[in-house]
């Protein structure tokens, strides 16, 4: 085990922001400069490290409920469509944040610093609200997706009576040691190349099975089910989905680990992300769509004819790799206790920091893995999370940053550019967040607390 070394870079910059770290900075009316530091390592990955910890984590098993999500409720046309606008808008968004990582010369780590240094305190507890809740729900769907890997497992050579919660608590169990023992993102750097041969292995199976599978189904159709207002609002929630499967909300916080020029080295991990990384996850949940039709499971390895070994070797390398790609997506909530309550001062390794991250952790997720074990339709949240706070932090705060630091020096082209984009965005992340809540009222009706879907 590689030993982390503490306590990234401090930087010092002028805001009206208050800090959950650094606590108030203006005093008298008087804007003091303060210093932001964090308990993880910064300033250290290099943009291929980077690169394809984004690779593997969006490649992630979240990929096998892509084909029901994103293609069943918007058919071919509008389908593919929406892949090809959707993921060209995202990597249009996330090149323009990545661009707002220095400020005038003051570099941000967080994406909540950087919204609060630009708009003030009531932007920066937006942000920090609509990121947490962001990573806590997606960290419930990978429990969720662990817990149904190793229940197909476990089908597979038993009829015992062990339900999906136990596999939950299994999955819990598991991401919370790996989350002691890698405390960073940083410290990923180890686990990629084993993320990177488990993420190929299953792909290639799935992808072998699912052509087999097309071939040999004749009675697959691509009839968009439902009335026209299930239509309606579930076309909406497949875009919240696509967005979803491109982007984290996250982007400063994996900037954060890079080394000089952030800005440089973060754009090139993006060029991976959208072109290596998406053929992948959009071809699985294209060929995935097209091999079973309307009738594609939220979860494709149910889905696979077989062998038995290739259905099980499936499900056992999606529950491993998602050990490792959930982390880089829990990692900034770790972050902001282990900068809250650690000492910085002592090593990440040290008896009272061990202490102290082995409580914070265990904390979380015992809460994480006892409400998705409540809720086991946690899936639907996947377009809750996508509409509510990824078009915001994705497409509409990045227009804003734009309008508000390079506004009085912008063509006019551009500012109507931006402003479009927030229009645009912000009516998409009101309707598709309608879409979701609408979802998730019908299941709940459906499903009750702690079913063994």
């Amino acid at each position: 085990m590689e030993r982390e070394e503490p306590r990234g870079d401090a930087y010092s910059i002028k805001t009206e922001a208050l800090s959950v770290e650094s606590g108030p900075v203006l005093q008298g009316g008087q804007i003091h400069e303060y210093s932001l530091s964090s308990a993880h390592t910064i300033d250290h990955d290099s943009w291929q490290q980077v690169g394809l910890l984004l690779i593997t984590s969006f490649n992630c098993g979240y990929i096998l409920s892509f084909s029901n999500l994103m293609l069943v409720p918007l058919g071919w046309a509008w389908g593919v469509s929406c892949l090809i606008v959707v993921g060209l808008f995202t990597i249009y968004a996330n090149w323009l944040l990545a661009g707002f990582h220095i400020i005038h010369g003051q570099r941000f780590i967080r994406y909540r610093d950087l919204m609060g240094f630009v708009f003030g305190i009531e932007m920066y507890y937006t942000t920090w609200v609509l990121q947490f809740l962001t990573l806590l729900l997606g960290n419930m769907g990978f429990i969720l997706l662990g817990g149904r890997a190793l229940k197909e497992i476990h089908s597979e050579f038993s009829n015992s009576p062990l339900r999906l919660q136990d596999f939950i608590m299994i999955t819990g169990v598991t991401f919370f040691i790996f989350s002691i023992f890698v405390p960073t993102m940083s410290a990923m750097r180890s686990w990629l190349g084993t993320s990177t041969i488990l993420t190929f292995t299953y792909i290639v199976i799935i992808f072998a099975i699912l052509v087999k599978d097309g071939k040999s189904n004749t009675q697959r159709d691509y009839e968009i089910k439902g009335s026209k207002t299930d239509k309606f609002f579930n076309s909406f929630g497949a875009i919240a989905a696509i967005v979803v499967c491109n982007t984290s909300g996250l982007l400063p916080e994996i900037q954060s680990t890079l080394r000089k020029p952030a800005v440089k080295n973060m754009r090139k991990a993006l060029y991976l992300q959208y072109t290596v990384g998406l053929a992948f996850y959009y071809g699985i949940s294209i060929v995935g769509y097209w091999a079973y039709g309307s009738s594609v499971s939220e979860y494709l390895p149910k889905e696979l004819s077989g062998p038995k070994w290739a259905k099980v070797l499936t499900n056992c390398t999606v529950f491993l790799q998602t050990i490792i790609s959930q982390h880089m997506f829990a990692v900034p909530i770790h972050e902001a206790l282990d900068t809250k309550f650690l000492k910085l001062s002592e090593s990440m390794f040290s008896r009272k920091n061990f202490q102290r991250r082995f409580l914070l952790r265990a904390l979380l997720f015992t809460v994480n893995t006892f409400v998705t074990a409540a809720f086991p339709f946690m899936g639907d949240f996947v377009n809750f999370l996508g509409s509510f706070a990824l078009f915001p932090l994705t497409f509409v705060f990045p227009s804003m940053i734009f309008i508000k630091v390079k506004g009085k020096t912008a063509r006019i082209k551009e500012k109507v550019w931006h402003w479009a984009n927030i229009v645009l965005f912000s009516i998409l992340a009101v309707v598709t967040t309608a879409s979701a809540v609408r979802l998730i009222v019908n299941n709940a009706r459906v499903y009750h607390f702690f079913a063994n879907t």
